[in-house]
């Protein structure tokens, strides 16, 4: 889109506060203030926008502080400015597919280029682009605005107005954005060598889907995600989960404080510890209250019987239901990405048996006919992150009725985003 990290809010805000500013920058001066950027972009995907600080990016560099600030006046305008440089990126590399002349042709080239950029950053040859899973939480009108625009160059690889209607678009530029955004949370099972080949077979999951040619779409079956002998916390327990995984999902772990969630109960901070010894303890019990819904669910579809489709179908339609339907939210599972260290390998451990499970239900499919002979690690990876997308689907599609979301979101990632629009 031609704008560049100088040309966002950190430059506005920092003109003429020092005399080297007022100056034409040097390439010494540019390199260093991009090795802060990535610096920062290191960081905020270690910890978040709310969790990462000064000190710790310029401790990466063997600086002090005041180093950082010299070319940044505060946090906010550095995480500006690397969320920018990602904007940047990630538009150049959507360009790299833009020129086709399909749908499956853009995905393809999109797709191959984002994994060759990751090569590169592997090898130490590029940047590593920042996760945008809570940008919202910075607030930055400037970063806002380039983000919303970074969303339509992902919608114009899709299908265009007169093939799909808005809320169908947005939708899909939705679930295709949030697919790229969340490889780097399994990237890491894949060889460096393998990355064309796994390009190959993301590409045409995203664009196929995962039913089998000639299998008729099924209808999900009503699962119960609630639990038959009732709620598993009291009362208050509950409007503590369901606080906190809201404010998790709008602002990050670090944006979710215990004045915050308190407050969004109007109660107090001792109210808080009354009900919760600590703010991880509550966290782990939201990220277990999502895994037992998403569990309960897989439990459901599977005594109810059917297909491979069928079941798969059925769960990931009861899942992104409840999510969107805003009564009980489940926990984004891409706020991982910034929960203390500490707690993050035993919940990933969690989060990937569920993902295990889908691809072994893709497995049933597969040999019952009614799944496309996909490769099922990476379809599973992507299964779990459209139900986790879910979560801010609302973003993007201002009026769709919630009844609807199996039309406009969920048979788009089972019939492919080149599919025609669901009636």
């Amino acid at each position: 889109m031609g704008m560049t990290v100088d040309d966002g809010a950190s430059s506005k805000n920092q003109a003429g506060s020092n005399p080297a500013e007022r100056r034409q920058p040097t390439r010494r001066y540019e390199a260093k203030r991009n090795a802060i950027v990535c610096s920062a972009v290191a960081e905020m995907n270690r910890k978040g926008v709310r969790g990462m600080t000064l000190g710790d990016v310029a401790a990466r560099l063997d600086l002090v502080p005041t180093g950082v600030i010299y070319y940044f006046r505060n946090k906010e305008e550095l995480a500006a400015a690397a969320f920018l440089k990602g904007v940047e990126a990630y538009e150049a590399l959507i360009a790299a597919g833009a020129g086709e002349a399909t749908v499956a042709e853009r995905l393809s080239a999109f797709i191959h280029a984002w994994f060759d950029h990751a090569r590169q950053v592997e090898v130490g040859e590029g940047d590593a682009l920042p996760v945008f899973n809570d940008v919202r939480a910075l607030n930055s009108e400037v970063v806002n605005k380039v983000y919303v625009d970074m969303f339509r160059s992902f919608r114009r690889l899709l299908a265009g107005p007169d093939l799909l209607p808005r809320l169908h678009r947005n939708a899909r530029a939705h679930l295709l954005l949030s697919e790229m955004f969340w490889i780097v949370a399994w990237q890491h099972q894949t060889e460096l060598s393998d990355y064309p080949r796994t390009a190959d077979r993301m590409a045409g999951i995203l664009t196929h889907g995962l039913v089998a040619k000639g299998a008729a779409w099924p209808a999900p079956k009503p699962l119960r995600l609630t639990r038959e002998d009732g709620p598993s916390a009291s009362a208050s327990s509950e409007l503590f989960l369901k606080a906190a995984t809201c404010l998790i999902n709008e602002e990050g772990y670090h944006g979710a404080s215990v004045e915050r969630i308190s407050a969004r109960l109007n109660v107090s901070k001792g109210a808080f510890y009354h009900h919760n010894e600590t703010k991880d303890d509550l966290v782990v019990a939201c990220f277990e209250r999502t895994f037992d819904i998403m569990w309960r669910a897989i439990h459901a579809a599977e005594q109810q019987g059917g297909s491979g489709l069928e079941v798969l179908a059925s769960i990931v339609a009861a899942l992104i239901e409840h999510q969107v339907s805003g009564e009980a939210p489940l926990l984004r599972t891409s706020a991982l990405t910034a929960v203390p260290e500490a707690l993050r390998p035993q919940l990933m451990q969690r989060f990937n048996r569920l993902s295990y499970r889908f691809a072994s239900i893709l497995c049933d499919g597969i040999a019952d006919g009614s799944v496309a002979p996909v490769d099922v690690n990476i379809a599973s990876q992507i299964i779990s992150t459209a139900i986790n997308a879910a979560a801010e689907l609302h973003y993007w599609t201002p009026g769709m009725a919630p009844e609807t979301v199996v039309q406009h979101y969920v048979r788009p990632l089972f019939e492919g985003l080149a599919s025609p629009a669901a009636g």
